[in-house]
C-alpha cells in the first residue's frame, strides 16, 4: 500500500512539473509583477518623529490675571502652574527625488496659527491641533528642490518646537515674526557652501491659504564662510504682510562654545506706518556632555506709526537677558531659566498687580522629550 501511495505522489508531482515548464513566459513575468512595482532602491521607511513638552512658570512679581504673561512674548504665559506645551508628531518619507513632510501639534504652544494679542496670549477655547508643516517635495536634479505646501518659516532663529530652541521662553523677534508661510519655493545648492531659495507664498503669515492672493516673495541665501560656521541672509516682502529683512548665523567656535545671533528690521504693510528693529546674541557654553548653560541678550525697538507690534510701544524699546540650563538625560532635556526683561516704558505691573513698572522677571523650568 505505502509503495502504490509513494507511486501516485512521484506521478502527480511529474504532472505537475511539466504543466510548470509548458506555461507561458507572460504568466511568470506577471507573478513577478508586484515585487517590480515595491518601488526605486532609494525608498527610505517612513519616518516618525515629535516631541512632548511641560513647564511650571513663576513670575516674581506674582501676577496672575486673565489677561495673560507679564512678559508679552510667545509661549509659556500661564502663571504659577504646572502647565502644557504641547504634543508634537510629524511623518515623513522619501521616495526616489519625491517626498513630503506633514507634523500636527496639540497644546497651547503649538496654537501658533495667529499673532499673539498684545497681552502675549492666544484664544484657547478652540484649542486643538495646528498643522505645523505639511508640504512636498521634489528632486529636479542633485542641485534643484522644489518645495510646495504649509512650511515653517525660513526667518528668524528661534521656532516653534522647543526641541528647535536652546531657550524654553522666546524672544520678541519670534513673537513678531512669521511663524509659518504657505507657498511655493525653489531652492538650489550652488555647493555645500552655497545656497540660494527663492519663493512665492500667501499674502498672510501663518495662514494656510491667502485672503486674496499670492503676493509675497520671499529669499534666502544661505553661506557657509568657514567651517562650523554658517550665515543666513533673509528676506520677505508683501502688500498685505509688510517686509522683512533678517540674519540669523550660528558659528561653533569650539566644541565647547557656540555663538548664534539674530537681527531683523521690518517695516508695516502697505497703508501702515512703522515697524520693529532688533537684534539677539545666543552664547552657549557645555560644561559637560550633558550640561550646556546659555544666554540670551536682546534689543527690540519699535519703529514710530500705527503698526501694532508685541513688546514695546511706538518709538519706545525693550531689552531681555534670559539665562538657560539644558540638562540632557538621552530623549530628556530639562530646562531650568531665569528672565529679566527691562522695557523703556513703564508696562509691566508689580507685585500689588496695580503699580505699572519698567521690569519684569521670571524663572520657569520646563521638561522637553524628543522622539
Amino acid at each position: 500500500m505505502k509503495k502504490s501511495l509513494l507511486f501516485l505522489s512521484l506521478l502527480t508531482s511529474a504532472t505537475l512539473l511539466s504543466k510548470a515548464q509548458d506555461a507561458p513566459k507572460a504568466d511568470t513575468a506577471k507573478a513577478a509583477a508586484p515585487a517590480a512595482a515595491a518601488g526605486p532602491a532609494t525608498t527610505t521607511p517612513l519616518t516618525v518623529f515629535g516631541s512632548v513638552d511641560a513647564y511650571y512658570k513663576y513670575d516674581f512679581s506674582g501676577l496672575k490675571t486673565a489677561t495673560g504673561s507679564n512678559i508679552p512674548t510667545s509661549f509659556a504665559n500661564e502663571q504659577n502652574s504646572v502647565s502644557l506645551g504641547m504634543i508634537d508628531v510629524g511623518l515623513k518619507k522619501k521616495v526616489g527625488k519625491a517626498s513630503f513632510l506633514g507634523e500636527l501639534s496639540f497644546g497651547p504652544r503649538g496654537q501658533s496659527q495667529s499673532i499673539p494679542t498684545a497681552a502675549g496670549t492666544y484664544d484657547e477655547t478652540n484649542n486643538s491641533f495646528h498643522i505645523q508643516n505639511l508640504y512636498i517635495s521634489y528632486d529636479l536634479t542633485d542641485k534643484l528642490n522644489l518645495t510646495g505646501g504649509y512650511m515653517s518659516t525660513f526667518i528668524g532663529y528661534e521656532v516653534i518646537s522647543p526641541t528647535g530652541n536652546f531657550n524654553y521662553s522666546t524672544s520678541y523677534l519670534f513673537t513678531n515674526g512669521p511663524f509659518q508661510n504657505a507657498g511655493l519655493k525653489a531652492t538650489y545648492s550652488f555647493s555645500d557652501h552655497v545656497s540660494l531659495m527663492a519663493g512665492i507664498f500667501n499674502d498672510k503669515w501663518n495662514l494656510y491659504q491667502s485672503n486674496k492672493s499670492v503676493n509675497t516673495f520671499g529669499a534666502q541665501l544661505m553661506v557657509v564662510p568657514v567651517k562650523n560656521w554658517t550665515a543666513y541672509i533673509n528676506f520677505i516682502s508683501g502688500h498685505d504682510s509688510g517686509t522683512e529683512v533678517d540674519l540669523t548665523t550660528n558659528y561653533q567656535i569650539s566644541t565647547a562654545f557656540k555663538l548664534g545671533l539674530n537681527g531683523a528690521t521690518f517695516s508695516a504693510p502697505a497703508g501702515m506706518s512703522g515697524g520693529f528693529d532688533g537684534v539677539a546674541l545666543y552664547p552657549q557654553l557645555a560644561v559637560s556632555p550633558a550640561v550646556t548653560l546659555g544666554l540670551r541678550g536682546e534689543y527690540f525697538k519699535c519703529k514710530d506709526g500705527d503698526y501694532v507690534t508685541v513688546g514695546a510701544a511706538p518709538g519706545k524699546s525693550v531689552t531681555g537677558l534670559t539665562a538657560t540650563l539644558n540638562f540632557k538625560y538621552g530623549p530628556l532635556t530639562v530646562i531650568p531659566e531665569v528672565r529679566l526683561d527691562h522695557n523703556k516704558d513703564e508696562v509691566f505691573l508689580q507685585s500689588d498687580h496695580v503699580t505699572p513698572t519698567q521690569s519684569a522677571s521670571q524663572f520657569l523650568i520646563a521638561a522637553v522629550y524628543a522622539f
